[in-house]
């Protein structure tokens, strides 16, 4: 299947350099767009695979504003592309979750390893379950990632929490977590595997699901607080 790729870079020079490359690369369908209006044109009116995203696009909005609306609105991959790194850039780009950075001067070499990486990840997205089956009394019930609010372990089984329900599965923690982890599920405790985006508030050791509080671990704490998100 052909691959379709975007590029947001406001200097002409910039773009037709990534456009040769991508077409070394046999990537044959290949859009330009020089400023945010024209991209955002562009993504409203066509599906690309990837978009390669200039950070520092002249005008009010930027290359990040443009990642932020990609992402919520088009669930399109992207990397960035960028003579910026300060710590104030980096920090608003790192929590739209770009597949890469290409930092300018870049060379043919670097952007045909990101490419490549980027539809790497993006082949193994696409291959990921949207749902789960799981044991129960009336046979095979299909369970939606995005429904568990976290999974308890129970020696070598582990019990599967939503909101309306739960599950006994056959599987240590360990097991369920390698399945899981793709979809933002967190180890926050040797017992307990939680789905980050459900977090309700989290409080004095605790993460809490509602009124349901799930305790953070002395050795998972560090790692869990460093993703969390703060304003």
């Amino acid at each position: 299947m052909e691959k379709s790729v975007l590029i947001v870079e406001d200097e002409p020079l910039i773009a037709d350099d990534l456009l040769y490359h991508l077409e070394d690369l046999g990537i044959e369908d290949v859009e330009v767009a020089l400023k945010y209006d024209q991209a955002l044109e562009k993504v409203q009116h066509k599906q690309f695979d990837l978009a390669l995203l200039d950070v520092n696009l002249s005008g009010k909005r930027d290359g990040i504003d443009l990642a932020n609306f990609i992402k919520n609105q088009q669930s399109l991959p992207f990397i960035f592309i960028t003579s910026y790194y300060d710590q104030d850039t980096l920090s608003r780009a790192k929590k739209t979750n770009p597949l890469a950075y290409i930092l300018k001067p870049f060379d043919k070499r670097e952007v045909t390893v990101n490419v490549e990486m980027a539809f790497h990840k993006i082949g193994l997205y696409k291959q990921r379950p949207s749902q789960f089956f799981v044991k129960d009394k009336e046979g095979l019930m299909p369970v939606k990632p995005e429904d568990i609010l976290y999974v308890e372990a129970f020696d070598n089984y582990a019990k599967v929490f939503t909101e309306s329900n739960s599950h006994i599965i056959s599987h240590t923690l360990k097991s369920i977590e390698s399945k899981l982890s793709s979809f933002g599920f967190d180890r926050v405790h040797k017992s307990y595997l939680i789905n980050t985006s459900k977090i309700t508030r989290i409080n004095e050791g605790f993460v809490f699901f509602n009124e349901i509080p799930i305790p953070i671990g002395r050795a998972y704490k560090n790692v869990f607080m460093s993703k969390i998100a703060l304003l």
